[in-house]
């Protein structure tokens, strides 16, 4: 026994005096537990410093596997009322992630079941719980979940390639919240808790003195108005479509709605999954953002640009008549809904006539200037993605020679496949966003901008990086025949198709109507406006899916918002009914 105690005492005085540097920092490492502390996510505000987008404190569940006892599992799947098995996979997952740190079991505990955990604290070793946050919306009815877009837990790949992330955390997989993560995300802090050889806490290391505090994410103040958001999203409630706002001269998207829309409320927390099954099997395809996903032709919408495209190339000038006979007549009848007569420039916009396009488009394809027409066009952002602040953005379809060779053949395309492009329809397909773009170009004399949500980002040390707005002159436009197009597209609002809706008396507003031939179902009615007239603060593009006509689908919406925007207020009530009480003629889902 003495010997033995010789022995034992030797080892001792070998372990703690002569290899002290050696086991020392592995001791202190088994002492402490280092636990990740994640940050409050960042705040959204609307450009006029509204709090659209904030946090709330939710508790978590949490569960460090080593100490956690499997025979209470059936107490705990009690307690929070799920399956056992569910909660056995929960626990599995834990356990592939660390057997010694805590890790989320199970967020979003609503304060009951939270007290009753912790009056049962006690039969559950290894159960503990955090204190997080979730969204909050603070502007009551405000969705613009595409603008915001959801947060979700991160995948096991994601998880594996950062060392940011923790099993259970959440990161924006849409909108703002996926574009800005990094940002919102924040920096992670540590706590470090004493504990003992059974891995239970003994309290906060050293005071707290060692910890780190996490950092807040950075905030993002957006040019989102706040009140337009809201009268757009009403306007388009039971309707499929999208809104686009945009401020002509700096390129701020002012309002982006998709329609329909999902709820962000419902996937701020805990993902209901029901609610998860449901927008996902809806053939209204909610999560689909129309406003810069879908592809449409622009149908009328075109013709401005085309109307440009003419008199650069020399094909028209503004006196240059072309006899409408109610067709255009090549090789077969092309039909024209505008009155039989002569067109000069300025009439053929207002009147919206498809045989002066036809004619001018006939002019381009058999000079051979389809693939210059092709890149004046992408001048103005169709056929290819704006580069806005958003994700899933698709770039349209621009056909020139190349195009149609791989897609109809070469030799085997000829003039009838070209002429639907002078009246915006064919091969043709842009976003929303694109033509919302392209009418701010017209809008600021031909200014190429670059649409974006988020102006400024302040980090929480006070640094701002702004968003700085770029300009760039489209060199071959001029200023007179800018001038002519928007004379014409002034009179679509006062003398042609827009006059019924779009016509204010307090506001000068420049628009075209157009209406997209669906070959799924009903038209698709368009319209694209600015205002005021000679200093434009606001331009639009409006999609009305399966609403024929969109002097009487589309315009009423976009007349309601520019008229909102720019005088604070609605004063023509029955425009409003009009459009709460408009339905589309037939609902068939369109993506593409």
């Amino acid at each position: 026994m003495l010997g033995l105690g010789v022995i034992i005492l030797m080892r001792l005085f070998q372990l703690q005096i002569l290899e002290y540097d050696r086991y020392s920092p592995q001791s202190r490492e088994n002492a402490l537990r280092q636990e990740i502390v994640n940050p409050a996510r960042g705040l959204i505000y609307d450009r006029n410093g509204k709090l659209l987008v904030d946090n709330e404190p939710i508790y978590s569940l949490t569960i460090t596997p080593a100490t956690y006892d499997p025979e209470a599992t059936p107490l705990l799947a009690n307690i929070l009322d799920i399956p056992v098995d569910t909660l056995q996979k929960r626990i599995e997952k834990a356990q592939t992630y660390s057997w010694q740190r805590p890790s989320r079991l199970l967020t979003e505990i609503d304060f009951e079941t939270f007290s009753m955990v912790q009056e049962n604290i006690w039969q559950l070793p290894g159960i503990g719980h955090q204190i997080e946050s979730k969204r909050h919306y603070p502007v009551d009815s405000l969705q613009a979940s595409h603008i915001f877009g959801y947060l979700r837990e991160v995948s096991e790949e994601e998880y594996q390639q950062s060392n940011t992330y923790n099993l259970g955390d959440k990161v924006g997989k849409s909108g703002l919240e996926a574009i800005y993560n990094s940002q919102l995300w924040g920096e992670n802090g540590i706590d470090y808790t004493l504990v003992n050889a059974m891995g239970q806490s003994l309290g906060s290391y050293n005071n707290g003195a060692s910890d780190e505090a996490p950092v807040k994410g950075h905030n993002l103040h957006t040019t989102i108005s706040a009140d337009l958001q809201l009268l757009a999203e009403d306007l388009m409630e039971g309707k499929r479509g999208a809104v686009v706002a945009i401020n002509p001269q700096t390129g701020g998207i002012l309002s982006l709605v998709s329609a329909p829309q999902y709820s962000i409320r419902k996937l701020s927390g805990r993902i209901d999954n029901e609610y998860w099954q449901s927008i996902n099997t809806d053939p209204g395809n909610p999560l689909f953002n129309r406003a810069i996903s879908s592809r449409q032709p622009p149908g009328s919408t075109f013709k401005p640009l085309m109307a440009l495209i003419g008199l650069e190339m020399d094909i028209i000038t503004p006196q240059t008549e072309v006899y409408n006979p109610g067709y255009y007549y090549r090789g077969r009848r092309y039909g024209d809904h505008a009155d039989v007569g002569n067109y000069r420039l300025r009439k053929a916009i207002q009147n919206s006539s498809n045989t002066y396009f036809f004619w001018v488009m006939d002019k381009i394809a058999t000079s051979g200037r389809l693939n210059q027409w092709h890149d004046m066009t992408a001048d103005f952002g169709l056929g290819s993605k704006t580069g806005i602040d958003l994700p899933y953005e698709v770039e349209g379809i621009l056909p020139d020679s190349a195009y149609f060779n791989r897609v109809i053949g070469k030799n085997k395309w000829g003039i009838g496949d070209v002429l639907n492009l002078g009246i915006g329809q064919g091969y043709m397909a842009v976003s929303p966003l694109q033509m919302a773009v392209a009418t701010a170009e017209i809008a600021n004399n031909g200014y190429r901008i670059k649409p974006h949500i988020v102006h400024t980002i302040k980090k929480e040390n006070g640094q701002v990086v702004r968003n700085t707005p770029s300009r760039k002159k489209i060199e071959w436009l001029e200023q007179a025949d800018i001038d002519v197009v928007k004379e014409g597209m002034r009179q679509v609002v006062t003398d042609g198709s827009g006059r019924y809706y779009a016509d204010l008396d307090s506001v000068a507003i420049a628009g075209k109507t157009g209406t997209a031939q669906n070959p799924h179902g009903e038209d698709h009615g368009w319209f694209i406006a600015f205002a005021p007239y000679d200093n434009p603060q606001i331009a639009i593009a409006v999609l009305m899916e399966n609403s024929g006509f969109g002097s009487i689908s589309a315009a009423p919406v976009a007349s309601l918002l520019i008229e909102k925007y720019l005088t604070g207020e609605i004063n023509r009530p029955y425009v409003y009914n009009y459009v709460k009480d408009f339905k589309p003629k037939k609902t068939t889902a369109s993506n593409e």
